[in-house]
């Protein structure tokens, strides 16, 4: 255990939406990486008004883990929503975000919590991104117009694996409520002059449950929210 890991306080948030084939599995090794490598942890997940067995499970779970806590979204909000909500609930000094759908390791923290003493944000990026073709292709054309908007923000933007200093969120106002949320999340953390350092991590194919990133009214809603936000950005530029 890294010196930095002794020290860290870690509020994990997973979103989660019809998960319910994939959580016990993630919550369970979530639970054993953050008790062997940090000094305190809680999770959060945040049910995003699934309709399958997620809420009953989640019910059975919380009698396992102690370190449990719930939120539920009685509609289906959107990802950014869940994000945000688990980002408003987390209490420790740093926060977490990873899948619910076990397509990273979280055993890999240890490789954020290493660079936490001189980060304010520790991105991981995907060595390599084990999505289906069509899922990567609408990620290449939304990040390619991200890039032209914004200017390069790091190597693997939507990348659901990294560690957040708390009080660099509280100082945020995040609203997007689909998969813009980590563009937005850290073209603010630029304004704000975080220190980000980006970490290689390993991406897994999903093996259970059903993805809905390559929805396409998941993909019109974050290529509408990406353009809403530009604007709402260079209103903020002229006005400063």
């Amino acid at each position: 255990m890294s010196p930095a890991a002794r020290t860290a306080d870690v509020s994990a948030v997973m979103p989660a939406f019809n998960e319910e084939a994939n959580l016990e599995q993630s919550l369970g090794r979530v639970a054993a990486a953050l008790a062997g490598q940090t000094r305190s942890f809680e999770i959060i997940v945040v049910d995003d008004g699934s309709r399958d067995g997620t809420a009953p499970l989640l019910q059975r779970l919380e009698g396992d883990h102690p370190q449990l806590r719930v939120v539920r979204h009685t509609a289906n909000r959107g990802y950014g929503a869940a994000v945000r909500s688990g980002f408003d609930a987390a209490r420790l000094g740093w926060v977490f975000l990873i899948d619910a759908d076990n397509q990273f390791d979280p055993a890999e923290i240890g490789l954020l919590l290493a660079h936490a003493p001189e980060a304010d944000i520790v991105a991981g990026y995907r060595r390599q991104r084990s999505d289906p073709l069509r899922r990567r292709l609408n990620a290449l054309a939304f990040f390619t117009l991200v890039r032209l908007l914004f200017g390069p923000l790091g190597r693997d933007v939507n990348c659901a694996f990294k560690l957040i200093r708390r009080d660099l969120l509280v100082g945020m106002t995040l609203h997007s409520d689909g998969a813009l949320i980590n563009t937005e999340l850290l073209v603010l953390a630029r304004q704000m002059q975080a220190r980000i350092i980006e970490v290689p991590v390993h991406h897994y194919p999903r093996t259970a449950g059903t993805p809905t990133g390559a929805k396409p009214r998941v993909v019109l809603r974050a290529f509408k929210e990406l353009l809403a936000f530009r604007a709402e950005r260079r209103q903020v530029e002229k006005a400063a």
